[in-house]
């Protein structure tokens, strides 16, 4: 448990590290609530919102996506050099392999902080209503699903 606190706040601290780097060669960026335009989407019914950056480019990103209650991302990976998200409101239910199996499902409720690796293979559920998840990562990204066992 003390190995993974200890990840979790190396992490932390590097993405705070790199962002401010970014930072601090652009423009400040304020968005506010009213500001936030979600759009279309990434997959079957969920949308997002760029806040920072862009995620089809090299360098750090931060963006915010909306599931739809009932939502199902199928397994897919993301290529990003690192990624973080924090679940901002609603429970997302994180399941980690290649074949969706609601037996491994974790509740992440509003107020989780995780970070996904490289190429993770993973799916998500927004079993009990709308999720919303800000997610910052080292572009560019993209999303690779993955094909399901029939």
């Amino acid at each position: 448990m003390n190995l993974r606190c200890a990840y979790l706040t190396l992490t932390a601290c590097t993405v705070a590290w790199t962002a401010t780097a970014y930072a601090q060669t652009s423009e400040p960026v304020v968005k506010l609530p009213s500001e936030i335009e979600f759009k279309a989407p990434l997959s079957p019914g969920s949308q997002s919102a760029v806040l920072y950056g862009d995620p089809t480019k090299p360098g750090v990103y931060v963006q915010r996506t909306k599931f739809p209650p009932g939502t199902k991302v199928m397994p897919h990976w993301h290529p990003d050099e690192w990624r973080t998200a924090v679940v901002l409101s609603g429970t997302l239910y994180f399941g980690v392999g290649e074949q969706w199996d609601e037996s491994k499902f974790k509740a992440y409720p509003a107020g989780t902080f995780y970070s996904e690796p490289p190429k993770t293979p993973h799916y998500v559920w927004a079993k009990d209503g709308e999720v919303i998840i800000q997610t910052t990562g080292m572009g560019p990204t993209g999303t690779t699903p993955i094909p399901q066992k029939q």
